[in-house]
């Protein structure tokens, strides 16, 4: 009898490691992260690089651990109520059911899984090679429980497909939520890493600077007077035109009009502004900020002029424009701090009319929908179906906009009070 209780032990003993290891080794492979695998193989890891074959073929792996692991486990279950009934007869089975719950429930599920998803790439590196060997043991068999459920799905009108649901940038934007609601990510990482996958979603017309704000230079003027507002503007890049704003020959560059005013021997009176200029790029104002990043990349270029379907002249878009849609607004010596947003201690807001909407929401998490104005005047103006006075309220989406001064048809201020704040 002794015997037999040895021997029993020794059995069932192995059996549970063993349950462990295919329990360990499905939790592990299923959560390690692709990408730290990937990087891995890219330093020349081999185990990760068997890691990574195992996991491009999930449906296979996943197939043969589970077909290795229910047999493991209904062997551990036959192999103990056998034993138990021979000892304490019929009510063994009872006992049998007991203790093999308990002890594949702690043993064989809980303790490896637990280990495994806290330490998922390390287990995985130790467990593929007994990984590999199970499904090369099994993947013949899963393969043929694949098929049935397979036609069984198929007959019931569940068909199963490959497709991937998510695509590459919805996980990646999933990851970075996820990470800053755990506060893995503080909120400007967040909003640039979001702000990255949106390159690609936002159009130039939603971050040029409109041709109302732009500062032009008549090619008529004088040449002094043409150096003087040169001088005098923070901009090293302004567009020439003749005749009228809309024709626009040229963009004039600082450095340009110094070399040539060098090459006159300090003179300005016979700088030929037309001659210095480089000739004007037009883009469309639907293209992507993606595309234009690119293609300022490629032409070496910081300065475009955006036009509109029918090729009228609608603003600039510069490369800084491109960046600071990623990291935030960028100041140089030259430039003058914004105070278009100015916060209450109530709460409530006070900005400029022409704030751009995806800046407020970025800046204050909001949500505000910016499918049908660009900026915060537009998204009133939306709501209003009218041009409002000052003094006048409207309300949507748990906001109230007071507008607070107007010159002719522009809001030039406006009043936010998101809901819940007291606006006294």
């Amino acid at each position: 009898m002794i015997t037999d209780i040895l021997l029993f032990s020794g059995e069932l003993f192995f059996l549970i490691i063993l349950s462990g290891l295919f329990s360990g080794s499905e939790t592990a492979l299923t959560a390690t992260s692709p990408s730290r695998i990937h990087r891995m193989v890219k330093k020349g890891n081999r185990r990760a690089g068997l890691v990574e074959k195992l996991t491009n073929n999930s449906e296979q792996l996943i197939g043969a651990i589970l077909l290795g692991n229910n047999l493991v486990n209904i062997l551990a279950s036959a192999l103990a109520t056998a034993f138990f009934i021979r000892i304490f007869g019929d009510i063994g089975v009872i006992y049998a059911t007991l203790a093999m719950t308990l002890l594949l429930l702690i043993f064989a599920e809980v303790l490896p899984k637990t280990y495994a998803i806290a330490n998922p790439e390390r287990v995985a590196l130790k467990i593929a090679p007994f990984a590999r060997l199970v499904v090369i043991i099994f993947s013949p068999f899963a393969a043929l429980v694949q098929l049935v459920v397979r036609s069984i799905l198929r007959l019931s009108g569940l068909a199963s497909t490959n497709q991937k649901i998510l695509s590459a940038h919805d996980e990646i934007r999933g990851a970075i939520s996820l990470q800053a609601h755990e506060g893995g990510l503080i909120k400007n990482n967040k909003d640039m890493l979001d702000s990255i996958l949106d390159l690609q979603d936002v159009q130039l017309e939603d971050v040029m600077v409109h041709r109302r704000n732009i500062e032009m230079i008549n090619i008529s003027d004088s040449p002094a007077d043409i150096f003087s507002q040169i001088v005098a503007s923070p901009f090293t890049r302004l567009p020439l035109w003749q005749e009228n704003p809309d024709n626009i020959i040229g963009v004039v560059h600082a450095k340009e009009v110094l070399r040539a005013i060098e090459a006159n021997h300090g003179s300005i009176n016979n700088v030929d502004f037309c001659q210095i200029a480089q000739p004007p790029w037009f883009v469309p104002e639907t293209t992507s900020l993606q595309e234009q990043l690119t293609t300022f990349l490629a032409k070496k270029s910081h300065f475009a002029l955006v036009v509109d379907e029918y090729g009228a002249f609608m603003g600039v878009i510069t490369l800084e424009d491109i960046l600071e849609e990623i990291v935030g607004d960028i100041y140089d010596e030259h430039d003058t701090l914004s105070a278009d947003v100015k916060i209450l201690q109530n709460g409530s807001i006070i900005t400029a009319g022409n704030t751009p909407i995806r800046d407020l929401n970025r800046q204050f998490n909001w949500t505000l929908d910016d499918e049908d104005a660009i900026t915060i005047a537009g998204y009133v103006i939306d709501i209003a179906e009218t041009i409002p006075l000052p003094g006048q309220r409207f309300s949507r989406g748990g906001f109230t906009f007071e507008i607070l001064k107007r010159r002719r048809n522009q809001i030039t201020s406006l009043l936010i009070i998101p809901e819940g704040n007291n606006p006294s």
